[in-house]
């Protein structure tokens, strides 16, 4: 299958094939001009930009092992440098897994870069997952940070824990610093209610609480911390509509509402976070974002617009 973008910000080509079953290939070029910023970082505006990526990707499997792996080939004008590179890498077994990819496997080890957005740093993760319960542990290999995960589930209880070290990470990438904290957490569901505690050992009492209720197409949920601070959170999802809206009080007042409708083959959006306005906020992160899309077929026309006069507009055309 192949797929061909066309947009006023964007020019994408794509192609998929299998072979065998345990071969893809995948690509696209892409051409920008303007756009949304990240984070903290505003966008560069009326610049042309160009990215081309090939992926191939392949399985193997034989006995009770399995091994995937994807060798990746980037194109941009930034950082020549890592154009080439080895993607993820899984072995797996039965209820276990092992991912290994340089500085971007997820599993929880990721901090603050220069835009505000995390960035991941974690080199593999070992995983188990069986009978409710679920394992997994995810390690840098030059800062030795890493994320402890574990999980429970019996019926309407769960239970969690989370133990993470990333305090070193941060020096050696140039990030800010990461919590090194251990989370334990539980919920319990009760006909419409769910009772969510967790506490947090990095600082001194620290906790969470919040009760949800479920009537209907309404759900409201109330949450409490260790700082006094409350939040009240309302959404209503039913048809083309969904909207939610929340309030925090005796803490920094913060208000959320956001709002999403569907008419056919038309989309509107709007969302809105008192927040994001403390501090500049860019691209989708802004304090004020509205959307729109229509879609004809296989052809999308999209466009977003926020409260720092960042405007993005695209025709995309797939096949």
């Amino acid at each position: 299958m192949k797929k061909v973008l066309l947009t006023t910000t964007a020019v994408v080509l794509t192609a998929g094939w299998a072979s065998a079953g345990d071969m893809s290939m995948s690509g696209s070029v892409t051409l920008t001009y303007g756009g949304f910023g990240t984070g903290s970082v505003a966008s560069t505006g009326d610049d042309f930009t160009s990215e081309a990526s090939l992926a191939v990707a392949g399985s193997s499997s034989g006995g009770s092992i399995s091994m995937s792996g994807t060798l990746e080939i980037d194109g941009d004008s930034t950082d020549p440098a890592t154009d080439v590179g080895v993607g993820p890498v899984t072995i797996s077994s039965g209820a276990f897994s092992l991912t290994y990819d340089k500085n971007d496997v997820g599993g929880g080890l990721a901090e603050g870069g220069a835009d505000g957005e995390d960035d991941n740093y974690g080199d593999y993760t070992i995983a188990y997952s069986a009978g409710g319960i679920a394992f997994s542990y995810t390690k840098d290999q030059e800062s030795s940070d890493n994320v402890t995960s574990v999980t429970y589930t019996s019926g309407a209880l769960g239970l969690s824990m989370k133990a993470s070290d990333e305090s070193v990470g941060a020096a050696l990438a140039n990030l800010d610093a990461g919590p090194k904290e251990t989370i334990i957490g539980a919920t319990y569901t009760t006909g419409p209610y769910t009772i969510a505690l967790s506490g947090n050992d990095a600082a001194t009492q620290a906790w969470d609480a919040s009760v949800a209720m479920v009537s209907g197409d309404t759900t409201v949920t109330v949450a409490a911390d260790e700082t006094e601070t409350m939040k009240v959170s309302i959404a209503y999802a039913a048809g083309a509509m969904s909207v939610s809206a929340s309030q925090e009080f005796n803490g920094d007042d913060e208000t959320e509402i956001s709002l999403s409708y569907t008419d056919g083959a038309l989309t509107f959006g709007a969302a809105y976070d008192s927040g994001q306005g403390t501090t500049a906020h860019y691209g989708d992160e802004a304090q004020l974002v509205i959307s729109a899309a229509y879609v004809d077929g296989d052809v999308t026309v999209a466009a977003k617009g926020n409260d720092q006069d960042e405007m993005e507009v695209s025709v995309s055309f797939a096949f």
